[in-house]
């Protein structure tokens, strides 16, 4: 009871005042730096009100317009421009959040901008955060306990851009209370100061306020809660984004601004140029369309280097020799069925074995669970380690009730994100990390930006684009603009369009969500495109029955989003293979076949992509060797008339909701049964022996003693009785040990060797 006092007694004196939301007005008035006025109007602008149909669509450029434009054609392919139309002002290298930030912002001011990135947008660092918009509640506490103004200040700074986040692409980013499980009593003042200090550095720019709950009240909202000693919680509040997507409309947003965005375009050297003073200087990069195979050069004022983890590799372009920058991290996250969490709250755990701090949240109907922070090598699509893979469950068993089990069968998808930690060449110890982002001008003017966080790309990006403005002598047309330039999709959504979306096509509900959810107000013209290639039965034709992903969003995909191979689609514009990496893998061949009609691919790239596919999923948990079709017979295979086989030690087949398909479950129950001999459910323990025996279980490491023991059976009598249930869970067990041994890898995990508070707030 008296738990419960002291968790309303810290709600009841300790809840802050709403901050109000400022309002976006359509158009702005702003003055040349020369006189002259300039009306600046938002293209993406539509008369329609929120939540119903816009009369009409924002079409994108074609991608062979934005070739030619990059090339110093018109968009036709035409060649009447000038030499000063041929240069951009500015070349931005890489198109992760950072470079489609300045992209945006370089556009909205006016300046004459191109993007090129080697691979997708958001095909590196910026597809696999933790999607969460925060300021760092973490990095809050060391702040205070260390009186570090620094920290302290670049907590305010995310915080302020977290509110901005919200507003400028409020369909693809939302609030989220996340929860803080307090077992020992005095933490429930401590933790109660922390947030209400969170929700105090936030000010105007605040979302809603933290609040304390008792012990009763906290398994109410969060059930699978490991309950013993549990005093109560304090749920605080951060954002939450789809950042594959969030990333793409930040580039189709910049084309609608006035820039050139070219994916699968790769920088293969710079271009320099001597000044008057003799100086070579950076005036531009020569690239080749990976797509063609065709080079040519893009001349440019200045070029940025926005590449986070590859950041290295244009700066020795640059400069060859020079001494590498970035100190990449890895972290590692987990995707885990929704049953895990509640639909609408988070976790976080703020106590690990190792210090750090685990993530549990919903996301597009899933629960993802990270992160580790291990040093690691630069590569473009690293694979999750199983020892990162088992700490992460290992935690999340510590927390969650033990009544809830997760298996290592649960595990979805697994992916690996590569943190751009940096050092300052310039610093006089050039071993520090910079704690959170870094702009470096080389001598001959390659400006690079690297490290940061997802939440502050925006400010990021202004301030590279003002020292863009200053190095290279540029003369934009009026300041930011981005802090109120809201993303495509952003103009006529509403938070009830989904409604509209079921009576207007007959979509069920959950697609409808999903596709508002993450279209925004272009969910129209993804239905409208469905209406238009097929019946209206079409446009519930899902790629796989399991997920609410429509074929006309493939479609939709490659005409409006640039998408141009198979791996864009499943992983960055639909999400499935982070959602899910099995089933991305079954609706594979759907997803070839749209592309394939819609791009004219042949059969040779059609096989292409499936490859490439396939090995790209591997970096996304699915195991390495597809499964047989028909299994030979082997140690660990049960081979019944019932059934084709059972099988224990397949990883491919173990890659699975369930340990056991139903074809193995009533393989397990025929075998049960012949021992069952009065037909109600039970075994004597002698005959478990004998059962496994004729079913082929593989013997564990240690003997079947500890299972049995686990399972509540008593094995040391042959005459006690044992369920079906018993021996199934047995099994279970039994399956994931001998799946787990064969993952082992053969080096230990050596997690956090990177300093928690050096990681600049996690990707």
């Amino acid at each position: 009871m008296w738990r419960q006092q002291l968790a309303s007694k810290a709600l009841r004196y300790g809840t802050a005042g709403a901050a109000g939301v400022a309002g976006y007005g359509a158009y702005s008035y702003y003055q040349r730096p020369r006189g002259g006025a300039v009306v600046y109007a938002d293209p993406l602008e539509t008369p329609t009100p929120p939540g119903m149909r816009p009369h009409a669509f924002w079409t994108p450029p074609r991608r062979e317009e934005m070739l030619n434009d990059l090339k110093g054609l018109q968009r036709d392919g035409s060649d009447t421009k000038t030499a000063q139309e041929r240069e951009f002002d500015v070349l931005v290298i890489g198109g992760g959040a950072t470079g489609a930030g300045c992209t945006l912002d370089a556009a909205t001011r006016g300046l004459r901008v191109a993007m090129v990135e080697r691979d997708d947008f958001a095909s590196g660092t910026s597809s696999k955060s933790t999607k969460l918009v925060h300021g760092g509640v973490r990095y809050l506490q060391k702040a205070i306990m260390g009186l570090d103004y620094e920290q302290w200040k670049m907590v305010r700074e995310a915080l302020h851009e977290r509110k901005t986040f919200l507003r400028i692409a409020p369909y693809l980013s939302n609030e989220l209370p996340i929860l803080l499980p307090v077992y020992t009593w005095w933490q429930l003042p401590y933790f109660w100061v922390g947030c209400k200090m969170y929700d105090l550095l936030a000010g105007k720019q605040g979302i809603s306020s933290s609040y304390a709950l008792g012990r009763g009240k906290t398994l109410e909202n969060f059930p699978m809660l490991r309950a013993e000693s549990l005093v109560g919680s304090m749920v605080y509040f951060d954002g939450q984004h789809n950042d594959a997507r969030m990333n793409a409309a930040l580039a189709v947003t910049a084309a609608a601004h006035g820039a050139v965005v070219a994916n699968h375009v790769e920088v293969t050297s710079l271009l320099k140029e001597r000044d008057g003073a003799g100086v070579e200087r950076v005036r531009g990069a020569m690239v080749r369309d990976n797509e063609s195979g065709e080079e040519w050069a893009v001349r440019a004022r200045g070029v940025v280097n926005a590449t986070g983890p590859f950041a290295d590799a244009v700066l020795q372009m640059d400069e060859p020799g020079m001494a590498e920058i970035v100190a990449p991290s890895s972290g590692v996250h987990l995707v885990l069925p929704s049953y895990f969490s509640p639909k609408n709250m988070g976790m976080l755990d703020p106590a690990t074995t190792d210090g750090r701090v685990v993530f549990f949240l919903p996301w597009e109907g899933g629960v993802v669970a990270g992160t580790t922070d291990t040093q690691c090598s630069v590569e473009a699509d690293p694979k999750p380690s199983e020892k990162e893979i088992e700490w992460i469950l290992a935690e999340i068993r510590r927390f969650l009730s033990p009544d809830v089990k997760i298996r290592r069968g649960d595990v979805l998808a697994a992916w690996s994100g590569i943190r751009p930690l940096v050092r300052d060449p310039r610093a006089a110890n050039t071993k520090d990390l910079v704690r959170n982002h870094m702009i470096h001008v080389s001598d001959s003017g390659l400006l690079t930006i690297a490290g940061g966080k997802w939440t502050t790309y925006r400010e990021m990006a202004k301030e590279t684009v003002d020292r863009a403005v200053a190095e290279f002598g540029l003369r934009p047309l009026r300041a930011c603009q981005t802090e109120h330039v809201r993303l495509i999709g952003s103009h006529a959504w509403s938070d009830t369009m989904f409604i509209k979306l079921v009576q207007n096509f007959g979509v069920d509900l959950e697609v409808a969500r999903h596709l508002a959810h993450n279209y925004g107000d272009r969910a129209w013209a993804v239905c409208a495109l469905a209406d238009r290639t097929a019946q209206l039965q079409a446009l519930g034709q899902r790629i796989h029955p399991l997920y609410p992903f429509l074929d006309a969003e493939v479609r939709y995909a490659v005409q409006y989003e640039y998408a141009l191979s198979a791996v864009d689609v499943i992983a960055r514009r639909l999400r499935l293979a982070f959602l899910d990496a099995q089933a991305a893998r079954e609706a594979l061949p759907r997803v070839i076949d749209i592309m394939a009609d819609e791009l004219r691919w042949p059969a040779e790239r059609r096989l292409r992509e499936e490859r490439k596919a396939l090995e790209f999923l591997t970096t996304m948990g699915l195991p390495d060797t597809p499964a047989a079709e028909e299994p030979p017979a082997r140690a660990g295979v049960v081979s019944l008339p019932t059934t084709r086989c059972l099988n224990f030690v397949d990883p491919a087949s173990y890659y699975r909701r369930g340990q056991f398909s139903a074809e193995e479950i009533g393989a397990i129950l025929s075998a049960f049964a012949e021992f069952d001999e009065h037909g109600d459910g039970h075994i004597e323990a002698r005959d478990i022996q004998p059962l496994f025996s004729a079913i082929k279980v593989p013997e564990p490491e240690g003997g079947f003693a500890p299972f049995l023991d686990a399972a509540h059976i008593k094995h040391a009598d042959p005459a006690s009785s044992v369920e079906f249930e018993q021996i199934f869970d047995v099994l279970g067990e039994i399956k994931e040990a001998t799946n787990a041994r064969g993952r082992k890898p053969s080096e230990e995990l050596k997690l956090n060797q990177i300093p928690t508070h050096r990681s600049g707030g996690g990707v």
